[in-house]
């Protein structure tokens, strides 16, 4: 890396690190709980479901602000001139260390309320278990072992574009609005978002196959291992079953979150004529 276009030193300090990682873990419980008052105050959908619910629901507005921030961030990737473009493989910037520790405590945070949620009422979910750990730890990994490029990394938050969308379509349908127009195009707009997420991994593969010499050479295994697993399941498992739930979804609106409850008619959640919501991610 030309030593012109180096971070910050702060950057290759732990005390900062670790600032930076409780930053993002601390932003994203603060949007947590901002969620929980916000919908307790505003939404009757959010006060009639259960708690259960309301976790998955808090989770989702979570994951759907953490969404802006990783398409901000991946899209800046791919269409800025910057040292991640110039070296695919070790460039690094100031805004791309920002983003790879406030993500390292988002995925910290996402841990903790996964586990925490399985705790309190007696449930484990492997696949989205599996899920959260190759994406805190392949982002923990990138912290420690610090000399790796952060292209791959920027890109891969953005696949998070969904996350908003997702986010929008479960609390809508949780308030029995999934027959109407806007449900529907909303639907759409985040199935073409999967799409896109697929498109996304087969080029982070191309990316990835065309540089993988200087990959293997200049990127630590522990974190090129935990890319590879992760990509590969995103590519092969995840995305896949992802975007076919959400397609069928769109011909036949079910929670499929809790017990493939079918959605409930427009407006109407447990006897109400109306219900007030305030949607703000899979």
């Amino acid at each position: 890396m030309d030593p012109e276009q180096r971070p910050s030193a702060d950057y290759f300090l732990w005390g900062y690190r670790l600032q930076l990682i409780g930053l993002g873990f601390g932003f994203y419980a603060g949007a947590f709980l901002l969620s929980h008052l916000l919908s307790a105050g505003l939404s009757r959908t959010y006060k009639s479901i259960k708690a259960k619910e309301k976790i998955f629901w808090n989770l989702a507005a979570t994951r759907a602000v953490f969404g802006i921030q990783g398409t901000a961030a991946g899209l800046r990737a791919l269409t800025e001139d910057s040292a991640l473009t110039r070296d695919r493989v070790r460039g690094q910037e100031d805004w791309s260390w920002f983003n790879v520790l406030t993500a390292t405590g988002f995925f910290a945070f996402e841990n903790v309320a996964l586990h925490a949620s399985s705790v309190a009422f007696r449930s484990f979910d492997l696949p989205l278990a599996t899920h959260h750990f190759f994406a805190l730890s392949g982002f923990a990994s990138m912290v420690v072992w610090s000399s790796s490029g952060h292209f791959l990394s920027m890109v891969t938050l953005l696949l998070e574009m969904s996350t908003p969308f997702t986010c929008i379509s479960w609390m809508l349908l949780k308030a029995g609005w999934a027959r109407t127009l806007f449900w529907r195009a909303n639907q759409w707009v985040m199935i073409h978002s999967f799409h896109c997420r697929m498109v996304l991994t087969y080029y982070m593969w191309w990316v990835t196959l065309t540089n993988w010499a200087e990959l293997s050479t200049h990127v630590a295994l522990v974190p090129l291992l935990l890319f590879l697993i992760g990509l590969s399941l995103l590519t092969f498992i995840i995305n896949p079953i992802w975007t076919h739930k959400k397609t069928m979804q769109l011909l036949n609106p079910v929670d499929w979150n809790f017990d493939n409850k079918p959605a409930p008619l427009n407006g109407a959640m447990e006897g109400q004529s109306a219900v007030s919501v305030k949607p703000h991610a899979s």
